[in-house]
């Protein structure tokens, strides 16, 4: 065991801003809406155990699908794109079902691609070659914990901050969510035409 405190704090520090739990409470509170309430330990648990399979089984489960790192960033890149639209132009480019429930919701889109999504999924990958497993596995177990309490708290959140205040971070972490998704497609796409 190679438990080092630095490590801990520099892979617990690019998961946050990777996951950016407090740029989507936006989209937490109008998936809270949309499906009546949101399992919060649900979704924090499932985005837990999609991150640990990833840092352990990640690559080959990609390469058993003919599918690399960069390829699934590209594509996660895109869901991210489509949900910054939504959050910027205040429509609804995915299909709402009458059936959205809870259930649902808290695992898709929450945990993946949210939560633990391709840019929290190839940091893992990144973090992985650079750190020891011990202390990339506690920084992901801190930022389920925050994850938990802002899910469980967005409510709280929402009435705090108001509905123009809502309105008003809705639509500039959507410009935030945008460029993170442009981002994640520029880095990846180019490795692909390496």
């Amino acid at each position: 065991m190679h438990f080092d405190i630095k490590e801990i704090i520099a892979a617990t520090m690019i998961l946050f801003a990777v996951i950016d739990i407090i740029g989507n409470i936006p989209i937490v509170i109008k998936l809270r809406k949309k499906a009546g309430h949101i399992q919060s330990a649900k979704a924090s648990l499932v985005a837990l155990v999609i991150m640990i399979a990833f840092v352990f089984v990640g690559e080959s489960i990609l390469s058993v699908i003919g599918v690399n790192v960069n390829e699934f960033a590209v594509a996660g890149s895109f869901i991210l794109f489509f949900l910054a639209l939504e959050m910027i132009l205040g429509v609804s480019l995915f299909k709402d079902d009458d059936g959205v429930s809870a259930k649902t919701v808290s695992v898709f889109p929450l945990a993946f691609p949210l939560l633990a999504g391709p840019g929290s999924l190839t940091s893992l990958v990144a973090l992985r070659a650079e750190y020891h497993i011990e202390n990339i596995l506690i920084a992901i177990i801190v930022n389920i914990g925050l994850i938990y309490i802002v899910l469980q708290t967005s409510s709280r959140i929402e009435k705090f901050v108001g509905k123009n205040g809502i309105a008003v971070i809705q639509k500039v972490f959507g410009v935030i969510l945008l460029a993170i998704a442009v981002k994640l497609f520029t880095a990846n796409i180019q490795e692909l035409f390496k």
